[in-house]
């Protein structure tokens, strides 16, 4: 009980330098995602860039070119000068360490020489193959953050995450792991873990396997799909599977004495306690995010890629090397695109939840009958985890206020 007060009474502190906060201008980009490479030495079945519909990878060069880089460059200092805040860098594929560190270094100077670690947090998603101690002084050099995928224990790693040849990646991601922990400036270079939910496998054995590793963060997302096309080990639309793995995860989480942050629980108990959302997928506030390929054009949210072959392309051809990102942020396709984060369905629409849910991330939305405008394919995984969050939230309140 001693945790499960320490945890409510640290949501709560939050709260209040957000929950009134004014509304702030608007940013041309919160985040611009680099898919410097088109290619990975993994081949996790579920991975939306290399098993959807949507193989246009194979026409795509495997890494950017470095000439690139100094175009992308030239763009995002443009936006930095332009818009009022900072925004984030994410470097991503594809496996973005298959680049190699000669590569990376030449790329992070490039970035470096004009955007400020102050004001532009550059990060990597990887597998933690390719981590080597080396990597992480380079990465420590120019202040770029690192933010490993693993799912699990090696029982569920190994369910999706394997090699091409169908070997296990567990003790190499592990390794990869290690050194990072190890290294002197680990406390700045080890964002967190990212996980792919399993509902087939228990919570606590994923979250007590996630916390020894030491990471600082955990993130949980849940599997793709849509209308059409039902997540894998989800029954039907109002199956709860995935809610009742999380309601477990929450009450684990709010039980231990000494809880790693999980990113997903945290915004949904922030939220119905008032404050605003910080990532998409939650709440009523919407996030710019454009994505650039490694032939340098510019791209929606490459996740839409479930939904239709071609759905996270622009009808203009826009690339780095030819446009400027401000334009495209002020282009009316543009904004229409960041408008399909808000939901269209009436269903979502008239929810009392929609403050707290926001109708879930796009691409759960899809169906080729209604187009996004349907609840999220996770609609009710998601009403049962928010409501079970807010009775744990208010009956603390009023046991304590």
């Amino acid at each position: 009980m001693r945790a499960r007060l320490i945890y409510m009474d640290s949501i709560a502190r939050t709260i209040g330098t957000t929950a009134e906060a004014p509304a702030l201008p608007r940013k041309l980009f919160d985040t611009v995602l680099v898919k410097i490479a088109a290619r990975c030495n993994l081949a996790c079945s579920y991975f939306y860039f290399f098993f959807s519909e949507d193989q246009r990878w194979r026409e795509q060069p495997p890494q950017m070119d470095l000439r690139l880089f100094a175009a992308l460059a030239d763009n995002l200092a443009d936006v930095l000068r332009t818009q009022v805040f900072g925004f984030s860098v994410v470097l991503h594929g594809g496996e973005p360490l298959l680049l190699g560190e000669e590569n990376l270094q030449a790329a992070f100077k490039s970035l470096r020489a004009v955007l400020p670690a102050e004001k532009v947090p550059i990060s990597i998603q990887t597998n933690g193959v390719f981590i080597t101690d080396s990597l992480l002084d380079l990465l420590s050099e120019f202040r770029v953050t690192i933010s490993v995928s693993i799912d699990g224990p090696r029982q569920v790693h190994d369910v999706f995450r394997l090699t091409h040849g169908g070997r296990s990646s567990f003790d190499q991601t592990i390794q990869g792991i290690s050194r990072l922990q190890q290294h002197r400036e680990s406390e700045f270079l080890f964002s967190g873990t990212l996980s792919v939910v399993n509902h087939a496998y228990p919570p606590d054995e994923t979250y007590k396997f996630l916390k020894s590793l030491g990471s600082p963060k955990l993130d949980f997302l849940y599997r793709d799909g849509n209308h059409d096309r039902l997540p894998s080990g989800k029954s039907s639309f109002h199956s709860t599977e995935y809610g009742d793995w999380f309601c477990h995860l929450w009450d684990i989480y709010i039980a231990d004495p000494s809880p790693v942050p999980i990113r997903i629980l945290d915004d949904i108990a922030k939220l119905i306690l008032g404050a605003r959302n910080q990532k998409e997928g939650l709440g009523s506030e919407t996030f710019s995010i454009a994505i650039v390929d490694t032939d340098g054009a510019i791209a929606k949210n490459d996740t839409l890629k479930n939904s239709y072959y071609g759905a996270d392309c622009f009808e203009k051809k826009w690339n780095v090397t030819t446009d400027r990102l401000v334009d495209v942020a002020n282009d009316e396709e543009y904004r229409a695109y960041l408008s399909l984060q808000l939901p269209s369905s009436e269903i979502c629409r008239s929810c009392d939840l929609l403050r707290v849910c926001g109708g879930g991330m796009t691409l759960y939305r899809w169906s080729r009958e209604n187009g996004y405008e349907n609840p999220s394919v996770y609609c009710h995984d998601h009403q049962k985890l928010i409501r079970h969050i807010s009775d744990s939230l208010w009956k603390h309140m009023n046991r304590h206020h």
